[in-house]
């Protein structure tokens, strides 16, 4: 039996395979590299490794140098789309991660991957070597004997499968292995350009083969055929025989190799850090080398200010030179000087000091993640790169209150600037305790959002990225996620001095790093005049709260079970049996074992059937328990997500629900909002819209009120394209929907039925998303051609929008990035891809971004208004949330005729455009009835 274990990995196609992998959500660095495929490639790689232990493996690459094929067939993967720019990039890292990995690169010009693959599987094979072909290319099936498999990786839900010859017989539904050659001559292979016959698919090649053994034998007994199928053959008999020369594999490249250089030693360690750091792969890095760091091996440096060992404002002239930024730095290798301030004395002096500066950062460390259930454990300051000081606040709340009150003036302070990393969070923390952050502020989580919306924003990334500094783990002073995990007020205050000193300190450095660049971008404005003072608008919001009516959920609980039971029951009378509805394994095995729904179901990475959404969906109209099923976990998210789960998010301090709002996650510049997610409510249901009657006033002296802007994204098309019809319809208050299908369809505005004005809005909506013919058919359900004919229609009708589309299209190709009304930017990276797929995705973000994106800014802005209005006026009336395009409000009876006529009005003008803004407004007992 052999005892070695070789993998032989298709470099480009896993390389093309990652790639398309994170097209969608693709990974950019610091540098704009876009990485997504070489870490999809460094994570495959690495699974190998450390899942099948492999005791030899090699990595194979094709060459630009043409092959036998290309010479012998000028057409041979001509028809290729050209290769995406990422992946050129990317081909030299993954080369340069291979050779980290001390892992040979094979390659030899005339010959492609699967060659060179083929010819080392064939010879090792032979020696003692089970041997791992690790591609998606079905082709290599062809080599596959004893000893030799296909090894394909795990793909968009699909499980890693393994084929040896049974499997490779069963797939192509042939005899003998070599026959996959034939199957490929006869049915050809797009992917390569190779013919085949036209008009023979897979199921007429295995029948032939079936009967005639071998392309040559059909061809050989082609006058036993009938009808077209004959005269296919015998017109391309010679495309057939050259087509099965093109797919066969060569198994006698000349490449030269040894066993020893396929021996896997495991990786280079400097090489690959070096690598990574390049790449920006701090987690990869973290897993695949591992962190050597603890709490007891920094070089601590915080002190307690009253101990006399240094004064504690003095700059130090002592300090070290700080190590080259090319060097990787952390706080063990950088000057620093990190004080604890524990003497009341003290603290007093800081305040002082802190009070005449004209900015400073300052950072909390607190008992718990929620802003509103945290205690202050500690504060730090810094104004000056390299010091911090550290103020600890004890458990007791009346010695806490009185520390925070010496700060208070100071944070209060209208004249200074306070810089922090998610000031939202500190400033409802300081407001637990009575402290109001007022002035200017500088939050740098938001800046960088700005700065690169499409990265991530925590601290953390944000030092490795501009500073080249490693922060502290919070980890090394309370421990791993779990029940073991210690409190923050567990932890030694020197040890805390140094976390919380640190995250002072970088914060003010980020700040430095991040002014200069808000300026060379232009979104100065944009940072200070909305999304910083977003802040106090959105902790505002948060605080206010909602109220819940638990009673209504609770019976509304009650009656959606009750439908779900029915589901189950006729669920189980389908299904012939009772089963696990919610277990994919059982529920797979009813559908596609029992059932037999699919001929060939997809399999998940664990092997189980695939029974997600899409796939069900898919199926629906296969069979009446598909469409059970799905409103079965349609019910069940409702229940569970929402109505069961609003309940247990209500606050026992004061009753109310507190969702947190994230600024810094949606690149188009919109709001998002956890712990619940008001945005993801389903609203287009019966079933989701009741969800609304929960939210009600928070007294019988308040009323719900929604103010909604009313097509807001289509004025700013219609204001961008400057078309006048649509400004026009929108300025007389026209119904835009019909305005559109009378242009449309050629009929007077009177005679629009509601066809097609339901045609007409669907229209109008996708092409601000830059809908495709084929993708308004879906959503119409129309025919492709008369959807294609709908648009271009429409194009016809609005040119001046076709015009815009195009003007914008262009301005991101020469820019690489659209931007809004304010300048806030999206980055379109592959808008000038030669890959169609990849292009077309940016183009249509090129259209929607500045759309959607400035719509985000007027209604940020309309908060800011409201809110400052609202405390301006001390009016009793609370801002309460934001979902998309609506504000709502819990407006106290009283001022209800004031809100009602102010609020829209500040909405309407938030932005000046030329097409006026239209706000609904409505009022209740509860958010449905209001909206």
């Amino acid at each position: 039996m052999p005892s070695k274990k070789l993998f032989l990995l298709d470099a480009m196609a896993l390389i093309y395979r990652a790639h398309f992998a994170f097209s969608k959500n693709p990974r950019v660095n610091s540098k704009g590299m876009n990485t997504g495929a070489v870490l999809g490639f460094t994570n495959t790689l690495w699974e190998i490794i450390r899942k099948e232990k492999p005791s030899h493996i090699g990595v194979a690459f094709d060459t630009h140098a043409p092959t036998f094929r290309h010479i012998e067939y000028k057409e041979y993967k001509a028809q290729r789309e050209a290769q995406p720019e990422d992946i050129q990039v990317a081909v030299p890292y993954v080369k340069k991660l291979v050779k980290a990995f001390q892992i040979p690169v094979l390659e030899l010009d005339g010959y492609e991957a699967d060659d060179v693959i083929g010819t080392i599987a064939k010879q090792m094979s032979k020696h003692d070597f089970e041997v791992f072909m690790m591609t998606p290319d079905k082709d290599y099936g062809q080599l596959v004997e004893d000893h030799i498999y296909l090894y394909k990786p795990a793909f968009m839900g699909n499980g890693v499968e393994v084929m040896g010859i049974p499997e490779v017989l069963n797939k192509w539904n042939i005899s003998r292995i070599d026959q996959v050659v034939d199957m490929l001559g006869l049915q050809g292979d797009s992917v390569d350009n190779i013919p085949g016959i036209p008009g023979i698919g897979p199921k007429t090649a295995a029948k032939l083969l079936e009967q005639y053994d071998t392309v040559e034998g059909i061809i050989e007994h082609a006058d036993e055929l009938k009808g077209k199928q004959k005269e296919r053959v015998k017109e391309n008999a010679d495309l057939a025989v050259l087509s099965k020369r093109l797919a066969k594999i060569d198994i006698e490249v000349p490449i030269e190799y040894s066993e020893e250089d396929l021996v896997y030693q495991g990786f280079e360690e400097k090489s690959l850090k070096t690598l990574f750091d390049e790449l920006e792969f701090r987690t990869l890095a973290d897993r695949i080398m591992g962190k050597e760091k603890s709490a007891t091996k920094k070089k601590t440096k915080a002190t307690a200010a009253s101990s006399g060992q240094m004064s504690l404002f003095e700059k130090a002239e002592e300090k070290e030179e700080t190590i080259l930024p090319t060097e990787k730095k952390d706080i063990s290798s950088v000057a620093h000087n990190y004080y604890l301030v524990d003497e009341e004395e003290r603290m007093l002096e800081l305040a002082d000091f802190l009070s005449k500066q004209d900015e400073f950062c300052f950072d909390t460390e607190t008992t718990n993640l929620d802003p509103f259930e945290a205690e202050l454990v500690g504060i730090s300051f810094s104004y000056v790169t390299g010091e911090a000081y550290y103020i600890n606040v004890p458990s007791d709340k009346e010695k806490a209150q009185q520390i925070v009150d010496i700060f208070k003036p100071v944070f209060e302070n209208d004249k200074i600037m306070k810089i922090g990393q998610n000031v939202k969070y500190d400033r409802i923390v300081l407001e637990n305790y009575g402290v109001s952050l007022k002035g200017k502020i500088f939050d740098t989580m938001l800046a960088h959002y700005l700065i690169e919306p499409d990265m991530r924003h925590n601290m953390d990334v944000l030092a490795e990225t501009y500073l080249n500094y490693t922060p502290v783990s919070i980890e090394t002073l309370i421990g791993k996620k779990g029940k073991k995990q210690k409190s923050m007020r567990d932890a030694d205050p020197v040890l805390v001095t140094e976390y919380a000193g640190e995250d002072a300190d970088i914060t003010l450095q980020l700040k430095q790093v991040f002014a200069p660049l808000l300026s060379e971008e232009k979104i100065k404005k944009l940072f200070f005049d909305v999304e910083c003072p977003l802040v106090e608008v959105l902790s505002d919001i948060e605080r206010n709260g909602v109220k819940i009516d638990t009673a209504a959920l609770k019976n509304y609980s009650e009656e959606i079970q009750n439908d779900v039971t029915e589901l189950e029951k006729g669920i189980y009378e389908k299904a012939g049996e009772e089963f696990n509805i919610g277990s994919p394994k059982q529920l797979g095995e009813i559908l596609f074992d029992k059932l037999k729904l699919v001929d060939k179901p997809k399999k998940t990475k664990s092997g189980q059937y695939a029974t997600g959404e899409e796939i069900l969906v898919t199926l629906s109209q296969e069979h009446d328990i598909v469409q059970q099923i799905l409103d079965y976990r349609q019910l069940q998210k409702l229940k569970s997500t929402y109505v069961d789960a609003l309940p247990t998010l209500i606050s026992p301090k004061d009753g109310l629900i507190h969702t947190s709002y994230n600024q810094a996650v949606a690149a188009t510049g919109r709001l998002s909002s956890t712990n619940p997610n008001l945005q993801n409510i389903p609203i287009r249901t019966d079933r989701g819209r009741e969800i609304r009657k929960a939210f009600v006033p928070r007294s019988e002296d308040y009323i719900i009120m929604a103010a909604d802007y009313s097509q807001i994204e289509l004025r700013i098309m219609a204001a961008f394209s400057k078309d006048e019809v649509m400004i026009d319809a929108f300025k007389n208050g026209r119904d835009i929907h019909a305005t559109t299908a009378s242009k449309l369809y050629k009929v007077p505005l009177e005679e629009v039925d509601g066809e097609m004005r339901r045609k007409a809005k669907t229209a109008n909506f996708g092409i601000i998303y830059g809908i495709s013919a084929f993708g308004l058919s879906q959503r119409l359900n129309i025919p492709r051609k008369e959807a294609g004919e709908l648009i271009e229609a429409y194009f016809e009708e609005f040119s001046s929008i076709k015009k815009y589309m195009d003007e914008i299209i262009n301005f991101g190709r020469e820019h690489e990035y659209v931007e809004t009304i304010l300048g806030r930017k999206r980055y379109l990276r592959d808008i000038n891809s030669r890959n169609y797929t990849l292009r077309g995705f940016a183009e249509r973000n090129a259209i929607n971004a500045p759309i959607q994106g400035s719509a985000a800014d007027m209604i940020k802005i309309a908060m800011i208004q409201i809110n400052d209005w609202l405390k301006k006026e001390k009016l009793q009336s609370k801002m309460i949330m934001q979902v998309h395009d609506e504000l709502v409000f819990d407006v106290h009876k009283d001022e209800l005729e004031l809100m009602k006529k102010q609020i829209p009005e500040m909405m309407k003008n938030a932005l000046t455009l030329d097409v006026p803004m239209e706000v609904e407004t409505g009022t209740g007992n509860n958010w449905l009835e209001a909206h």
